[in-house]
């Protein structure tokens, strides 16, 4: 029993130590350099020729190097929190789109038995903005004017009806806009309508999966449904 109880002992300090060693080389090489610099600046002043004293200048400009460094460790560390904060913020908001219906830039649209619904983002105001719809085999099915509009972006419709008022057959359809104000084009982006099916977190921060689309970050959603 004995035995078994010095061996314990033993095996506790052990561990006791390293857990101590471990401690020691987790101080930050900030501290270290603090350490030294005082060490360094009492042996001057200790050994500092008393006709010829440090100067009282030098030996600031060295106390507010040392302070300096300091200052940038915490103000990274508080930078590193900040930047932990943001994303967890942005996994939560983008969590809640899960299963909802977004706007995003891209040129496509699909048209169902309820029809098909796209947006359009302006820069500037327009006095006419013109959308054309094409199959997958290029050919144009409808052309829709939405008229003129101010700058923004402007959700239309399409009935799923070519412009001899044929119905279409569902599937994917390709869209493009035109906008001009007077003789000037108006830069124009067409947008797509997706379903945000899960959300992806990375080093390189919150994206969600849009399927086909692929994947956006947060600050690419035009509109949310």
């Amino acid at each position: 029993m004995a035995t078994t109880a010095s061996t314990g002992s033993a095996a506790t300090q052990a561990l006791l130590d390293s857990v101590n060693g471990t401690k020691k080389k987790a101080t930050s090489a900030t501290a270290d350099a603090q350490d030294r610099f005082l060490k360094l600046l009492t042996t001057q002043l200790k050994n500092q020729d008393p006709l010829n004293p440090m100067d009282n200048a030098q030996m600031t400009s060295q106390l507010a190097q040392i302070s300096t460094v300091d200052g940038i460790e915490k103000l990274n560390a508080t930078l590193q929190k900040l930047l932990s904060s943001t994303v967890d913020s942005e996994t939560m908001q983008a969590a809640a789109l899960v299963g909802h219906q977004v706007m995003v830039a891209g040129g496509g649209m699909q048209l169902t038995d309820a029809g098909a619904v796209g947006g359009v983002d302006l820069g500037a105001n327009a006095d006419h903005v013109t959308i054309t719809i094409k199959d997958a085999n290029g050919i144009v099915i409808n052309t829709v004017n939405l008229g003129k509009l101010d700058a923004g972006i402007h959700n239309f419709t399409w009935d799923g009806k070519n412009d001899a008022g044929v119905q279409a057959v569902n599937g994917a359809y390709s869209v493009s806009v035109t906008a001009t104000r007077g003789a000037d084009k108006v830069t124009a982006t067409t947008l797509q309508l997706a379903g945000v099916q899960n959300i992806n977190r990375s080093s390189q921060g919150v994206t969600l999966n849009l399927g086909a689309l692929g994947l956006v970050m947060l600050n690419d959603i035009k509109q949310i449904f």
